[in-house]
């Protein structure tokens, strides 16, 4: 049997460098299949990168001047997302003081060290640039279920186990890594992987006022996959990425995904639209939430009879630059995953102190889940009461079904 397994979180926040993490959805977090037959900153110094994320205007933001030295000219219009606050219009800009002299006098310019944010939901590293996201969360899925049954073992009709309902509740604390490198400025390559350290369990409410509980632990590398990004369109007004890649998921499933972003960039922020599909080959012909222990193995599965399924999911976001050094990203999605349907929201607060290092604090809940009220089939394997193999035993009805996470992102660009 196929122990339970946290699915990619695939995070809206995501996967930091394509941003493809994948929804949090009771189809995949916690679940497992079984067989039932189961750019940070720009060179300061070179015109060209500079030239690529230019602000709306249609004159240059940077040109030359005195002597051939390179200084800060405000557009009319500032809206580009990577690059904000000049020191004349903020006190926190990072700027710095260069000597520039003449034949006949001595003069002080200020130049602005734009920024090329990291935590932005379209970064990509540069041409012949790394970018490196390590993801530190926690994810937990929980949901209450009703069961009044009385199941009577076959071998002594006088052992019985009244349940009349319960509490199935998935803990998870992962490290993901991506890492990805810029073959050109607008095609870049994306490695993944995440280790998880789960802790699965069910609580048992029976009818004569009696409780129990059984429980698993699943420690191990559950994902890996590669995949690339294009960035699309990139210009004063417009920005596009796509991403493909493709994942394994540890005794759940092999998937293909597609991702695809396009944002539109006013004064300090940028507000985008998102895309995101997925085609899952499942390893076995169900999945679920199951304890599998050296005692019994219990399994409610969300689906049965299905070998491949497409998860779908759209939101909107808005990327806004709070001062040098802070962002805010806020992004509601709502999504399809095979089994139920989900609304989520997400925040993440991002601090970058230069050019090359950032930390990302996010966190991400359900609001809604279609999964309340829904009657899924229960299986259940214990020798003791006759049961050798997985057999069902009833339908439970699903009641405040409920995801959430909470992580932090070390986000480096080199």
């Amino acid at each position: 049997m196929n122990k339970v397994l946290s699915c990619f979180a695939m995070l809206v926040a995501a996967f930091g460098i394509g941003t493809a993490d994948a929804a949090t959805n009771f189809g995949a977090r916690g679940a497992s299949s079984a067989d039932l037959t189961s750019a940070p900153a720009t060179r300061t110094r070179e015109n060209v990168n500079y030239q690529k994320y230019q602000t709306r205007t249609t004159t240059r933001t940077y040109k030359q001047s005195d002597g051939g030295d390179l200084y800060y000219s405000a557009p009319t219009k500032r809206s580009d997302l990577y690059k904000q606050y000049d020191a004349a219009k903020s006190s926190s800009a990072r700027a710095t003081k260069t000597t520039v002299r003449t034949t006949r006098s001595e003069k002080i310019v200020n130049k602005l060290n734009r920024k090329y944010y990291l935590a932005h939901p379209f970064f990509q590293p540069l041409g012949g640039n790394f970018g490196s996201i390590t993801d530190f969360s926690y994810n937990q899925n929980s949901f209450d279920f009703d069961l009044p049954l009385t199941l009577v073992s076959s071998l002594d009709p006088a052992r019985q186990i009244p349940f009349a309902g319960g509490e199935w509740k998935s803990n998870t604390f992962s490290i993901k890594e991506d890492f990805s490198y810029g073959i050109t400025d607008t095609v870049a390559l994306v490695a993944m992987a995440k280790y998880d350290m789960a802790d699965y369990e069910f609580k048992y409410d029976f009818s004569n006022g009696d409780a129990a509980k059984s429980k698993m632990d699943d420690d191990n590398l559950n994902l890996f996959g590669i995949g690339g990004q294009w960035r699309v369109v990139d210009n004063e007004k417009w920005i596009a990425t796509a991403m493909a890649f493709y994942q394994h998921q540890k005794d759940f499933a092999n998937t293909l995904a597609l991702d695809l972003k396009a944002g539109y960039k006013v004064s300090r922020s940028t507000i985008y639209g998102l895309v995101r599909g997925w085609y899952l080959d499942l390893d076995e012909n169900s999945y679920g939430a199951i304890v599998d222990n050296s005692e019994e193995i219990f399994y409610i599965a969300y689906d049965t009879d299905v070998n491949d399924m497409f998860y779908v999911e759209g939101g909107l976001g808005v990327f806004s630059v709070l001062n040098q050094d802070w962002t805010l990203n806020v992004e509601g999605v709502f999504g399809n995953y095979g089994w139920h349907n989900q609304a989520s929201v997400k925040a993440a607060l991002g601090w970058q102190p230069n050019d090359w290092f950032a930390l990302n604090l996010y966190a991400k809940s359900s609001i809604y889940d279609s999964a309340d009220d829904k009657d899924l089939n229960v299986y259940m394997q214990q020798a003791d009461m006759g049961l050798n193999s997985l057999t069902q035993i009833g339908t439970a009805k699903i009641d405040k079904a409920n995801e959430m996470s909470l992580g932090v992102q070390a986000i480096f660009h080199f």
